[in-house]
């Protein structure tokens, strides 16, 4: 692994600002501030930050409901973010798709997604278009351990080996699909396992080390840039919240999360920049209170936004449905 020490800490910085926004966003959540639901990040940093950390803006990204680590790491501005789970005007979608709805076309990011399994062929899609075009472009496509049982898992890497498309498949396998582990719904350990299937690299790396994840997207986008066609990268991560906020987590035992929190990812980090002298202890505090100060400065934007108007709601629609209404 060859990388700087302004490297390190950019990367620190922004599993940081993702634990920090998703922990505001948790606090939001229980005081009432943000409706609907919201499906937390804490504990995956290292995988979108150690798999962004090697794409350009004209990369694309496609998302999952648990998607605001994701579109951070992919550039996504915090107070556009704030202002959508706020469901304000001022948010990325004009407070209209809320928490698993966020896009940016302009940085690639195609969407997080409430549906499960609906970013891979998705994917597929803007590979075909990178490949089409002749770019450089490749996709990532976030998505979890369970919706590897979805039909649409194994169509898109079908497809994206067939024809080698720009795409990089990352599982985030955080042990659970909702309350169900996964030694419940599959009868391998490994989803990388499934890259055999489509003859296509499969590789499983411990998700919560940041350089593991770094490397493995590295070597997976350069086959991709190349046209060297897919990889399917696993990384064996752990939710510290539940599937959504509200979840009571009965399923799992406390044994379980506290074997998972010593392996917390930033804590990791942290540790390694200090023993390595990547950073001085002094300085890490400086870096929390900077992302303490970007977070709050979120919310407040957030907070002093207007909600949309009632007429918007027939606005950024795709359907003729409401003009003939109106004619008639």
């Amino acid at each position: 692994m060859n990388l700087s020490n302004d490297k390190i800490i950019e990367m620190y910085n922004q599993m940081l600002k993702i634990r920090k926004f998703e922990e505001k966003a948790m606090g939001l959540f229980a005081e009432g501030q943000i409706p609907g639901f919201v499906h937390l990040y804490i504990g995956e940093e290292a995988v979108a930050t150690g798999v962004c950390t090697n794409l350009s803006d004209d990369d694309y990204i496609t998302s999952t409901h648990r998607g605001h680590g994701h579109i951070l790491a992919k550039g996504g501005n915090l107070k556009e973010m704030m202002a959508e789970l706020y469901g304000k005007e001022t948010g990325y979608c004009k407070g209209k798709g809320g928490s698993m709805h966020i896009a940016d076309a302009t940085k690639g990011i195609l969407g997080a997604n409430g549906i499960v399994g609906a970013g891979h062929n998705l994917a597929v899609g803007a590979g075909i278009t990178a490949q089409y075009k002749g770019t450089d472009q490749v996709c990532i496509c976030f998505f979890g351990d369970a919706s590897t049982n979805q039909s649409t898992f194994h169509e898109a890497l079908n497809l994206a080996s067939i024809w080698k498309l720009p795409v990089v498949f990352v599982c985030e396998n955080n042990l659970y699909g909702i309350s169900m582990n996964q030694s419940r719904h599959q009868a391998i350990q490994d989803v990388s396992d499934r890259a055999v299937a489509y003859n296509i690299p499969g590789v499983t790396v411990d998700g919560n080390d940041i350089f593991a994840v770094y490397e493995a997207a590295n070597e997976a986008i350069k086959r991709a840039r190349n046209g060297q066609g897919p990889t399917l990268v696993e990384c064996k991560t752990y939710r510290h919240r539940g599937h959504f906020e509200g979840d009571p987590t009965v399923y799992r035992p406390d044994e379980e999360l506290a074997e998972w929190l010593k392996k917390d990812p930033i804590n990791r980090l942290e540790k390694y920049m200090v023993d390595n002298k990547v950073i001085k202890a002094e300085e890490l505090k400086a870096i929390k209170k900077a992302v303490d100060k970007q977070i709050a400065e979120a919310v407040e934007f957030a907070s002093n936004s207007p909600y949309p108007s009632l007429e918007s709601a027939v606005e950024d629609i795709y359907t003729d449905i409401v003009e003939e209404v109106r004619v008639r």
